[in-house]
């Protein structure tokens, strides 16, 4: 079976998340990970004026300016992005946001992983269901 890289695009308004998904993927040949966007807001411009889609989204739900969820909401209302999976993480998950994150349409809703075996976890098993 051939095998692609997938192009994870992540929104994470902390730095330091950010830097740890860098680091804990960087050695995958599986993916390539897009720049980083700040916010929901950050990543709506960044995908309108992108030539070419993520093949997997990656939205922390505590942000700034949209949040994962509304966020989340957009893209999967808009004809271009709905085909996108995309995954709602956060620090603090219940079941409310996981229920509101899957009925809005998120392939995933993921606690934040703290160590380099829980990202690679988490990226294995969305990579699972972009087959």
């Amino acid at each position: 079976m051939m095998s692609y890289t997938r192009k994870v695009l992540l929104a994470e308004d902390d730095k330091d998340d950010q830097i740890f998904f860098r680091i804990f993927l960087n050695e995958r040949t599986d993916i390539q990970l897009l720049p980083a966007v700040m916010n929901g807001a950050e990543l709506i411009n960044t995908i309108q004026n992108a030539p070419e889609l993520p093949d997997l989204i990656i939205l922390d739900q505590n942000m700034p300016k949209l949040n994962g969820l509304q966020t989340l909401q957009y893209l999967k209302s808009n004809p271009r992005y709905t085909d996108i999976p995309v995954v709602l993480y956060s620090t603090y998950i219940d079941e409310n946001l996981i229920n509101t994150g899957e009925l809005a349409g998120a392939t995933h809703v993921v606690s934040k992983p703290t160590d380099k075996t829980g990202y690679n976890k988490m990226i294995d098993e969305i990579l699972a269901i972009l087959v």
